[in-house]
């Protein structure tokens, strides 16, 4: 059967560009053999790459990554950091047996520089790029336009209200737009549709700042992450314990632990010293409530630059000392009790304060004491120091004071390998007794050695003697060197200002008419908001007010 050709409508309307090719009266598409009549777009491999790029750089996406991040960020707030608190990682790790090594395997002891972190990190970074781009575009487009025309019927829109004046309708209008430009609108006079008259309505517009703001915090956000991303790139983070007396230099060799920067190098380190003189604590004495609770921390510390003077300074709990382009902070605090060993001949194998770590609040410190030569075996001994000590019912020992009123030292002591010298790093502040044999304890013949500031005690089995010679205080500083600071300061103030400007400043547009009737001029008065703006009504009618004041001065 012979088909007839297409109509003569049919072919002018396919040959129309703006016509669609699905309209109504175009022929129906081929349907393939066995298909279910469901005729679907295909997009293809760029069809889907633009979809997923769409979806990535929507505002929706961009809100939901600020969030994730900020919920991913609590995990490293809750539990300590190696980057931050290695100490407080190892007495983390050491409480909790079970849950350490999942969140280990997690990656939340290093929260910030894990893989997930990283990915929320920069898909945010991304899609915020997405959405600043496009919208600056399109912000600066909208600056250069001018209002939009008067719409028909005002009084469809909010906060209509009419006023009645004997001026002419162009004196009317005039007088409108020196009102509202004063007001800090940019204005535009249109004739009404119709009228043939020069002007007989006024356009106004204001609050190009409240989306200028939105830009500004999305693009000073960027600059956050950038920022951060630098200063994490090239600064560094290092930990040292230093004891009161002791100097601290800035070498790699000198720190505890250093965590550097992708793109940091050793020779960026500026060479200057520390020297802590003393370290001050402050208790409360009067309020029985808190007694005993910290109320000042200060270290007395003595600073040399390369080439410059010793000079005397400070360093407080969130007072942190500025020297060499780095800033130290001071973490923590506790006692180093200097121990001194012999051995039977009476010379000296060991002898240096050893950072003990407080357990509680009245800083009841646990610390480790590793003697590995001089001696015919290899001693480490498990000890804890009560700064103020009090004897419970039991008999056990307990401290009532964090200061130093009534120090005593228990010290359990065993012998063996302290495996050492097996090639594997070993915990400075944990002691695996597995190879050793305790002389001196609770599993052994003889008691707990007790040491008050100056006592001298016979070790078991005639291998020497142990001295508590005294017990001076350790801070252990933080050292953090970030070049992208003072621009993350600067970003961070521009994200609080464009938030602040977004959030307040009113988007809204002004529309006054004058309205020429048998009586002589109607005025109409109205407005509209780009999101909520309740002040709206109330600002047309003192615009109707004032108008009115001025068509009468």
């Amino acid at each position: 059967m012979a088909t007839s050709p297409p109509s003569e409508s049919n072919s002018a309307a396919s040959n129309d560009p703006a016509r669609p090719s699905d309209h109504i009266d175009q022929d129906a598409p081929a349907v393939e053999p066995g298909g279910d009549g469901i005729v679907q777009p295909r997009l293809g491999v760029v069809g889907y790459l633009r979809f997923f790029w769409r979806q990535l750089t929507s505002m929706r996406t961009a809100l939901f990554l600020l969030l994730l991040l900020a919920i991913a960020a609590i995990p490293g707030s809750l539990v300590p950091q190696v980057s931050s608190d290695p100490n407080g990682v190892i007495q983390y790790k050491a409480a909790n047996p079970t849950l350490a090594p999942v969140l280990d395997a997690l990656g939340i002891f290093n929260t910030y520089t894990s893989v997930w972190f990283s990915a929320i990190y920069l898909l945010l970074f991304v899609s915020l790029i997405g959405c600043v781009i496009p919208r600056t575009r399109h912000h600066l487009n909208a600056l250069r336009a001018k209002p939009p025309a008067t719409p028909a019927r005002l009084a469809r829109l909010e906060g209509f209200t009419t006023r009645e004046t004997t001026e002419d309708a162009a004196t009317a209008v005039a007088a409108a737009e020196a009102v509202l430009r004063k007001q800090g609108y940019r204005t535009e006079v249109f004739p009404s549709a119709g009228s043939g008259q020069a002007a007989t309505s006024v356009s106004a517009e204001r609050g190009y700042l409240r989306e200028t703001g939105n830009l500004v915090f999305h693009t000073a956000l960027i600059g956050v992450l950038v920022s951060v991303g630098i200063g994490g790139g090239f600064g560094f983070t290092g930990q040292r314990v230093v004891v009161e007396g002791q100097a601290f230099v800035n070498s790699l060799a000198s720190y505890d632990s250093f965590n550097p920067g992708r793109f940091f190098s050793e020779s960026e380190l500026e060479p200057f010293t520390i020297v802590l003189d003393s370290f001050d604590v402050s208790y409360e004495e009067q309020n029985l409530k808190a007694l005993g609770q910290a109320v000042d921390f200060t270290a007395n510390v003595t600073t040399t630059l390369r080439g410059q003077e010793p000079a005397p300074a400070t360093i407080k709990v969130n007072e942190p000392l500025s020297i060499g382009g780095t800033q130290v902070y001071l973490l923590g605090n506790g006692y180093a009790p200097v121990v001194t060993v012999r051995d039977p001949e009476g010379a000296v194998v060991f002898s240096q304060p050893v950072a003990f770590l407080p357990q509680d609040a009245n800083l009841t410190s646990l610390g480790i004491i590793k003697v590995p030569d001089g001696l015919s075996e290899q001693l480490g001994m498990r000890g804890f120091l009560y700064p103020t000590a009090v004897a419970l019912p039991s008999g056990a020992l307990t401290s009532n004071y964090p200061d130093l009123l009534n120090p005593i030292l228990t010290l359990e002591v065993y012998q063996g390998d302290l495996g050492l010298d097996n090639g594997q790093g070993v915990n400075a502040y944990s002691l695996n007794t597995d190879s050793l044999t305790q002389i001196a304890g609770r599993k052994s013949d003889a008691p707990t050695i007790e040491l008050s500031p100056g006592d001298k005690v016979d070790l078991p089995g005639d291998l020497g003697s142990i001295e508590l010679e005294s017990i001076p205080r350790f801070v252990s500083l933080d050292v953090h060197h970030d070049p992208s600071q003072l621009w993350v300061l600067i970003f961070s103030a521009l994200v609080v200002a464009g938030l602040v400007t977004s959030l307040f400043i009113p988007r809204r547009r002004m529309w006054v008419k004058a309205v020429i009737t048998k009586d002589g001029v109607t005025l109409e008065y109205a407005g509209l908001a780009r999101g909520d703006d309740p002040t709206l009504t109330a600002a047309v009618a003192d615009l109707a007010d004032r108008h009115i004041e001025q068509l009468k001065a």
